[in-house]
C-alpha cells in the first residue's frame, strides 16, 4: 500500500503508523466523517490463510464489545478486494516503549499510575471473556494528555475460543514479555496477561526488562527457568510492598500470581496509596499490608521476609509491642463493660434494635448471566476506608444497548435481621439504585425499598423484610459510565 490509496473508498492513508508480524498500523482519514483514524491492514501473505483471517476479525469482533477508557475503540471493520482491514480510534502520542526509551526508568508514582490504567482495561476485558495475550509497552498508547490506551488485540484469545482457531502448543507473544506458560506452548489464561504486566512495571521501574538474551528461544528459557533478579536491589526506592506485588505477579505458575487482574489492580492501588504515607508507616507494612486486597493478603516471599527481619526488625517488634498493649487495654476495657457482656453496641448483626449492623460484601448479584469482574473489589465496599471502591460499568443500561437490566453488590448482615436503613456513600453521584432482600447471596431478592437517585452519602429507608442478604441494585449508570461504591453501612 501507499500513501495516497484509498481503502474501500471511505479511508484515505495519509502516514505510516507502524508494522508487526501480522498487520501494518496507518494513519487514514475518514472522508466520510472527516476525521483522523487509525487503520490496521492485516499482510498480504496472511490474508490468504484463512486461520489468520479469522482471528483478525476475531479481533474486531472481540475488542468492539469492550467499551473502556483505557483500551482503543473500535470503530469500522471490512474487506477491500483480498485486503482485510481494522479501523480504530487516533490517539496521537506515543507508546510507553517508546517513553521508556526517552526516560529510562521512570518515577514511582507515574510507574504505579501506567501500570493500574493497563490493568483496569485487561481486568475489562478478562470481564468479557478475552485474554490479550500480547501485553508489552509498545501497545500501551499515551495520547497527548497522558491518558492509557491498550491496545493491539491482534492475538487475542477468547477464554471459550473456537477449536481449531488458536490451539495449545503454539507459542505466541513477544518473548521479553511472555509468560512461562506461554513459552511452553501451554494454554494461556488471564494469568498470563498478569505475569507480563508484571514485567512492564518491572521495565517502568528500571528502565530495563528482567529477562534479555540474544533471541527469542534464550529468553523464553529464562522465562521458564529464572527467578526475576531482585527488584529492590535495581530500584533501591521502591516500597517493600511494591517489590513483593511485582514478585507475586512474576510468580512461574499461574497459582502463584494474583487471582485475577481485578486483585493486582487493587494491590497496585494499595502500593500507591502508601506512597502518600510517612516514611515510618511505610517500614510497618513489610509483609503485613495495610489494607488487603479482595483476594487476600499479599504473601510474603522467603526473599522479602529475610530483608524484613534483617532491615526492618527493631520496627516490627515495636509493632509486635504495641499490638500487645492494644490487647491488655482492650482485655480491661472488656471486664469494665457492665452488662454488655463486653461487646460494643456496633460490634455486628447482634446489635439492638436502631444500633449499627456490621456488614460484609461477599460479590455480585447479576441475573443476566455474564458476571462482573469487579466481584474481586466487593469487599472494599464494607472495609470502613472511603478511598477503596467496588464498581462496575460492564452491564448495559439503555444507554450501553440495554445488555441487562441491572446489577448489583450484595452484602451480608451476619444472621437474619430486618433492617431499617442502609447507607451508601459513593465517589461517582448520579446513579439510580434500590435496596433489595433475600435468604441467599446468590438470589432471589425482592425489593425492601423505593429506587432513588444515589449522590455522595444516600440512606435508603427500608420497609423492614426479614433477611440476612441485601443487594444494593443499580438499574442507571451515572453520567461517567461507571458506578462505584466506597461504603455501605446499615442499621436495625
Amino acid at each position: 500500500m501507499q500513501i495516497d490509496d484509498v481503502i474501500a473508498d471511505r479511508y484515505e492513508l495519509i502516514g505510516l503508523v507502524g508494522s508487526g508480524g501480522m498487520s501494518t498500523v496507518y494513519c487514514a482519514r475518514d472522508r466520510l466523517l472527516d476525521r483522523q483514524v487509525a487503520l490496521k491492514l492485516l499482510h498480504d501473505h496472511y490474508a490468504a490463510d484463512s486461520e489468520y483471517v479469522e482471528r483478525f476479525r476475531r479481533e474486531a469482533r472481540s475488542v468492539a464489545r469492550l467499551s473502556h477508557p483505557n483500551i482503543v475503540t473500535v470503530i469500522d471493520r471490512g474487506e477491500d478486494g483480498d485486503k482485510q482491514f481494522i479501523v480504530f480510534e487516533y490517539v496521537e502520542g506515543e507508546n510507553l516503549k517508546q517513553l521508556i526509551e526517552d526516560s529510562g526508568a521512570l518515577e514511582l508514582r507515574r510507574a504505579l499510575e501506567i501500570a493500574i490504567d493497563c490493568a483496569d482495561a485487561l481486568a475489562f476485558a478478562h470481564a468479557n471473556g478475552l485474554v490479550h495475550r500480547d501485553v508489552k509497552p509498545q501497545n500501551v498508547l499515551i495520547d497527548v494528555e497522558g491518558r492509557i490506551k491498550v491496545t493491539d488485540f491482534g492475538i487475542a484469545r477468547s477464554l471459550e475460543v473456537e477449536v481449531g482457531v488458536t490451539q495449545t502448543g503454539t507459542v505466541m507473544g513477544t518473548s521479553s514479555y511472555l509468560s512461562p506458560e506461554q513459552a511452553r506452548g501451554r494454554a494461556v489464561t488471564a494469568s498470563s496477561d498478569i505475569y507480563s504486566l508484571g514485567v512492564v512495571l518491572w521495565e517502568l521501574l528500571t528502565g530495563e526488562v528482567p529477562f534479555d538474551g540474544d533471541n527469542f528461544v534464550a529468553v523464553a528459557l529464562r522465562h521458564i527457568n529464572e527467578q526475576p533478579p531482585s527488584l529492590i536491589e535495581r530500584r533501591p526506592d521502591a516500597p517493600p510492598r511494591l517489590a513483593t506485588a511485582v514478585e507475586r505477579a512474576l510468580g512461574k505458575e499461574p497459582e502463584d500470581r494474583f487471582p485475577t487482574m481485578a486483585a493486582f489492580a487493587e494491590e497496585l492501588r494499595r502500593c500507591l496509596e502508601d506512597l502518600d504515607r510517612p516514611t515510618d508507616a511505610q517500614d510497618t507494612l513489610v509483609g503485613v499490608p495495610a489494607a488487603a486486597p479482595a483476594a487476600g493478603p499479599v504473601p510474603v516471599t522467603a526473599r522479602a521476609r529475610s530483608r524484613a527481619r534483617t532491615a526492618r526488625g527493631p520496627i516490627l517488634l515495636v509493632v509486635v509491642a504495641l499490638v500487645a498493649v492494644g490487647a491488655i487495654v482492650a482485655g480491661l476495657l472488656s471486664l469494665g463493660g457492665g452488662g454488655s457482656g463486653g461487646r460494643s453496641p456496633s460490634s455486628g448483626s447482634g446489635s439492638g434494635a436502631g444500633g449499627p449492623v456490621t456488614l460484609s460484601a461477599v460479590g455480585n448479584y447479576d441475573p443476566d448471566g455474564d458476571p462482573d469482574s469487579h466481584a474481586d473489589t466487593a469487599s472494599a465496599a464494607t472495609d470502613g476506608d472511603s478511598s477503596t471502591t467496588w464498581y462496575t460499568q460492564i452491564y448495559a443500561t439503555p444507554q450501553f444497548g440495554g445488555l441487562k437490566h441491572g446489577l448489583g453488590l450484595v452484602v451480608d448482615a451476619g444472621g437474619s435481621t430486618k433492617l431499617t436503613q442502609l447507607t451508601v456513600q459513593t465517589p461517582t453521584p448520579g446513579f439510580q439504585a434500590e435496596v433489595e432482600a433475600g435468604d441467599s447471596a446468590s438470589g432471589p431478592f425482592s425489593p425492601d425499598s423505593s429506587t432513588q437517585p444515589v449522590s455522595g452519602s444516600t440512606t435508603f429507608s427500608l420497609n423492614g423484610k426479614e433477611a440476612r442478604y441485601y443487594v444494593v441494585w443499580i438499574t442507571q449508570l451515572p453520567p461517567g459510565g461507571k458506578a462505584e461504591i466506597a461504603e455501605v453501612t446499615a442499621k436495625r
